[in-house]
């Protein structure tokens, strides 16, 4: 059978944990969106937005080891785990760019992928299952390998929501994923049939421009200047100036270069002590950072640089 089209994925709505009957609980690692699929021996991987980035996890091939003729379209995330065996964006974000790894970085950074849902499995479409039901098919597959893992899962009354989520903050896990057990996989909803329950805040930001750096950061940038998507309107929603190592700095800078414009690519004013020494640039790149809370007027408060997203399109970056 030829390789399984992918589907838009499913989206978790953000929420507390449902500490129910009839739902059922994952852990939430700190890793990118990823559908395999795989049919003939070949593999195929997706992005979020349906990139083909199969050349960038070639390692991820072992997908169709001992799978025979069986076709098959799984959905899950791509994983890079620390010497402790914890998930480490920042050691994800060392693969997430490169669309050939060199072998060095492959053993530098490997990477594993949490398999979570099945989506077709042969001539079957298993959407329309409940989730329950495409947990059983999937773990009856026999995917566990060094490469490939199951997202583990855990029924709501054989273990409280609250103390798994205390567990994965005691292990340094992102959070956890509430799902409910009959619900049919939705393609392209954000659904309250999953709900995320993150321990720490991330936002999704656009890129709209940066500040001019002195001292050590004269070179580079001081801060970036951050973009939130709001009724089809680009509004200023703060800088970020840390979390940058000195090989992040240079990346970004050369990302930015060719982005540069002549004015500010926001539907709002940015405050007069930004945007007098700003430079800007076409709102294309999209990144995460970290921070406390929102202020009074909608921007981030003591926000820290997490990485780009090229797994996200610039619209996707809402409050």
């Amino acid at each position: 059978m030829p390789l399984p089209a992918p589907v838009a994925p499913m989206l978790a709505v953000p929420g507390p944990v449902r500490d129910s009957e009839g739902w059922a609980f994952e852990w939430k690692y700190d890793g990118v969106r990823c559908q395999a699929a795989v049919s003939g021996g070949e593999v195929r991987l997706y992005s979020r937005r349906l990139r083909d980035v199969t050349s960038t996890y070639p390692e991820l091939g072992v997908l169709a080891a001992g799978r025979g003729a069986r076709t098959l379209l799984l959905d899950g995330e791509v994983v890079a785990l620390d010497e402790s065996g914890r998930p480490d964006f920042g050691l994800l974000q060392q693969r997430m760019n490169l669309a050939k790894p060199a072998a060095a970085r492959m053993a530098a950074v490997p990477v594993v992928y949490f398999a979570f849902d099945l989506l077709r499995e042969d001539a079957h479409d298993l959407t329309g299952l409940p989730y329950e039901a495409r947990r059983e098919r999937l773990l009856d597959l026999g995917l566990d390998q060094p490469e490939v893992r199951v997202r583990r899962h855990f029924r709501a009354g054989e273990v409280e929501g609250a103390e798994l989520l205390r567990a994965a903050r005691e292990v340094g896990l992102e959070g956890i994923v509430s799902k409910r057990l009959d619900a049919t996989y939705q393609p392209g909803a954000r659904s309250p049939d999953w709900v995320k329950t993150p321990l720490t805040r991330t936002q999704e930001v656009v890129i709209a421009g940066w500040t001019t750096g002195s001292g050590r950061r004269s070179g580079t940038f001081g801060a970036l200047l951050l973009g939130l998507h709001d009724d089809g309107a680009l509004r200023f929603a703060g800088h970020v100036g840390t979390g940058f190592t000195d090989r992040v700095l240079d990346d970004l800078r050369a990302r930015l270069r060719p982005l540069a414009r002549a004015t500010s690519p926001f539907d709002t004013p940015v405050p007069r002590e930004y945007a007098r020494n700003a430079h800007w640039v076409e709102p294309e790149l999209v990144g995460e950072v970290e921070f406390r809370q929102w202020t009074a007027d909608g921007r981030l408060r003591a926000p820290s640089w997490r990485g780009l997203r090229p797994d996200r399109a610039p619209g996707e970056a809402t409050a």
